[in-house]
């Protein structure tokens, strides 16, 4: 008999240090904060010199190049220009995003910009994907850099 009042006391002990720290817990916590489809990497440092041609732009290399392809991309003064399409699937896309190096003549880098799309509607019914692809632009930063060439990177790329 000696022990039911000592395990009694212990378990109310037990459970009102449960529910008050439940309740100081959850009153403290703030609402969650929504998740990131896609939490973006951060942005890589260009290669300080590459080789390239004047007015040339290509896409260096990485693990979402086989699942796109660039239409119409074109160096404009301090910007690159082009449509970026899904190759792999016919899909929404959901997060995307382009960076860019420019480089001078000599072919040492002098700026960097960065286009980001998100579908503000992904799988909603009447949305469907663009069969052409996504316009882009990207402006150098600084944008009065002495601009010769450019390198693309696709960090992030989410779809259906």
């Amino acid at each position: 008999m000696r022990r039911r009042p000592g395990l009694l006391m212990m378990g109310l002990l037990m459970a009102a240090t449960s529910a008050a720290c439940s309740t100081a817990l959850h009153a403290a916590d703030p609402a969650p904060a929504p998740t990131p489809m896609a939490a973006p990497k951060p942005a890589s440092a260009p290669v300080s010199a590459v080789t390239v041609s004047p007015g040339e732009v290509r896409l260096s290399p990485g693990p979402f190049t086989d699942r796109v392809q660039l239409n119409g991309i074109r160096l404009e003064g301090a910007s690159v220009r082009g449509t970026l399409a899904i190759t792999s699937d016919i899909s929404d896309v959901l997060a995307l995003e382009v960076h860019a190096a420019f480089y001078d003549a000599t072919g040492h880098v002098v700026g960097a910009g960065t286009f980001q799309h998100a579908d503000a509607e992904p799988g909603g019914g009447a949305h469907a994907p663009n069969p052409d692809g996504i316009p882009f632009a990207i402006t150098a930063s600084p944008a009065d850099a002495p601009i010769s060439a450019a390198v693309l990177s696709i960090p992030v790329l989410v779809n259906e």
